[in-house]
């Protein structure tokens, strides 16, 4: 791979070049266009950690996507300013847009999660495999029925991007295809099982990251941005360089801002918070957190240095390892190559101990199951019956509650499109909004 090719303004959908703007370059045009998309604002409402949270102050999807965009800004500046400094980027290219790269795709990475989290992607799985689910897919091919089996927010992601926002535009937002390639943690399809080549088992293939009906546009941004096909005659691709800092971002803040919250929430105590995150930065790096008085502030405090200390090893591991990941050998986390890794594994250890598994997370995350299976079990059905003139009162009343613009497409697609949209907007929905529609589905309350 190479960089001034990886770093592409092409925007997906337009045949011919954006007119150039004053001020704002096209990937700040990037990040301006996702910040301003509903699809991103619905974040606000959608957990990170602590579903339905009463408390004000835990962080929310928005919240960890503006914190992870702003450490994948820094990651990106400092790396940009060593691919300027080796002459390795187009001269007339600014260090700081490298940074805008990265901080746009971190800004979109959770932009595709469904209501309750990384729960709420195995609710929808989950619903198909139920006997109304299994049925909804027989008529599907093998590739298309992967998709609904292995439901993936990253894969929602990229459909949401390039077809769901601004739906009348060919290529949807139209976003440089440097900053899809970069969003785009696993370039593979749902199809294309790691047992197929067992050489590769990397993170590039942990997960998958567009569905069948965006297999076309990911194409067509991986050929642009000179990603090489992972194997010859394979669905997938190696990942794009900029992805591991997307990636790393997104690992020190969920780490490192989980334990805040867990110390906020009293999950953990402040003696355990302190214990996890202190190692990490140098005690030079921490003069001021003796005269700090407040338990809070000090938390903040090492939350703060911690991540400064994580991107300056971040940055140096790519350096160490750009050339392999440039020729696709190297295809692990970054953060998992740090001098402070066993900080962080210490750090994980607590979370999936106290914070993940904290009382009040699971009592939302599990009814969540219901919600969104729920949901699903009402619309298949109701469209899938209106579609053959089957309907009866109560299925049709169900299918005027989808909104009118998913309706007119309904009628002349395909059954995998019509399944697709349904998952549309069910993914697409807030937490509270999945809540209410499903209890006045159920009966539970009416408007």
């Amino acid at each position: 791979m190479e960089w001034p090719k990886l770093i592409s303004g092409k925007r997906l959908g337009l045949k011919c070049s954006n007119p150039e703007e004053i001020g704002r370059s096209v990937y700040q045009r990037d990040y301006d266009a996702i910040i301003f998309s509903s699809s991103f604002r619905r974040l606000q409402d959608k957990a990170q950690v602590f579903p339905l949270a009463k408390s004000d102050y835990v962080r929310t999807r928005l919240t960890h996507s503006l914190e992870v965009s702003c450490v994948g800004r820094s990651l990106g500046q400092l790396v940009g300013e060593y691919l300027k400094s080796t002459d390795k980027i187009p001269r007339e290219l600014a260090a700081s847009e490298i940074g805008n790269i990265v901080a746009a795709a971190c800004l979109a990475h959770d932009i595709g999660n469904p209501p309750f989290g990384h729960n709420g992607e195995k609710a929808i799985q989950e619903w198909f495999t139920t006997k109304t689910g299994k049925s909804a897919l027989e008529e599907l091919t093998a590739q298309e029925r992967a998709d609904f089996e292995g439901f993936e927010g990253n894969a929602q992601g990229f459909r949401i991007l390039t077809r769901l926002q601004n739906t009348d535009n060919e290529g949807g937002l139209q976003l440089t295809c440097a900053t899809l390639a970069t969003f785009t943690k696993y370039p593979r399809p749902a199809s294309m099982k790691c047992a197929e080549h067992p050489s590769h088992t990397g993170k590039g293939s942990k997960k998958y990251g567009y569905f069948v009906g965006e297999a076309r546009l990911f194409e067509e941004v991986a050929e642009e941005v000179g990603l090489p096909r992972r194997h010859l005659e394979c669905s997938g691709w190696v990942r794009h360089p900029l992805v591991f800092l997307v990636e790393a971002a997104d690992d020190i803040c969920y780490g490192i801002n989980d334990i805040e919250d867990g110390y906020r929430l009293r999950h953990i105590s402040f003696q355990e918070a302190v214990d996890l995150l202190k190692p990490i930065s140098p005690k030079s790096e921490l003069t001021k957190y003796d005269s700090i008085l407040e338990d809070e502030d000090k938390i903040s405090y090492l939350r703060a240095k911690a991540i400064k200390e994580l991107i300056i090893q971040v940055v140096d591991s790519f350096r160490r390892h750009e050339k392999e990941i440039l020729s696709g050998e190297f295809d692990s986390s970054l953060t998992s190559t740090v001098s402070c890794k066993n900080s962080l594994k210490a750090i994980e250890d607590v979370s999936q101990d106290k914070i993940y598994t904290a009382r009040e997370v699971l009592e939302v995350e599990i009814p969540g199951y219901d919600v969104l299976g729920g949901l699903l079990e009402a619309f298949v059905p109701a469209v899938e019956e209106t579609a053959k003139g089957e309907a009866t009162a109560r299925r049709r009343g169900i299918y005027r509650l989808l909104p009118k613009a998913i309706q007119r497409k309904l009628k002349t697609e395909e059954k995998y499109c019509r399944l697709l949209r349904i998952t549309d907007f069910v993914s697409g929905m807030t937490d509270s909004y999945a809540v209410s529609l499903y209890k006045q589905i159920k009966g539970i309350s009416l408007p």
